[in-house]
């Protein structure tokens, strides 16, 4: 199978970092990281604009590490309350999902996409529970969500 050299703009995860150079498959680069600009071909212009880049890159990242921690501590001490319908047993009708805990997060002031959101095992009784959230590549943090009779 033939793959394409890419050099990394922006951080890519399970991938790589901004500068890398990697090589995929042709139509992940065609269909999704060139469009998305993530990604341009390895020439040696582009190598020279990544160098060029490389400090703004690093500080990007310290930035992102560093609002990633802070936005940890704070919601380590964030707990959250969905109402759903149970049975007599407290077994729940459906199960509590990750959409559903950052919907309750954005009603209090945190936006966070709910594709970091993780929940495991699911949630499918009432009572208290952690959901981890992934904030960056090296920062998780746990919210406590309370699953309560609607």
């Amino acid at each position: 199978m033939a793959y394409v050299s890419l050099i990394l703009l922006d951080d890519v995860e399970n991938l790589g970092l901004a500068g890398d150079e990697v090589r995929v498959a042709p139509g992940y680069a065609r269909n999704y990281l060139i469009p998305k600009k993530l990604a341009a071909k390895a020439t040696p212009g582009t190598l020279r604009l990544v160098e060029s880049r490389k400090a703004a890159i690093a500080a990007r990242r310290a930035a992102d590490l560093a609002n990633a921690k802070a936005l940890a501590e704070k919601l380590a001490s964030v707990e959250i309350s969905i109402a759903m319908q149970a049975t007599e047993d407290d077994q729940l009708f459906g199960s509590v999902t990750a959409r559903m805990v950052a919907d309750e997060l954005k009603a209090q002031g945190y936006s966070i996409e709910h594709s970091r959101i993780l929940i495991d095992p699911p949630i499918k009784s009432l009572g208290s529970f952690e959901a981890a959230v992934k904030l960056h590549s090296e920062v998780s943090a746990v919210v406590k969500v309370w699953v309560v009779r609607g």
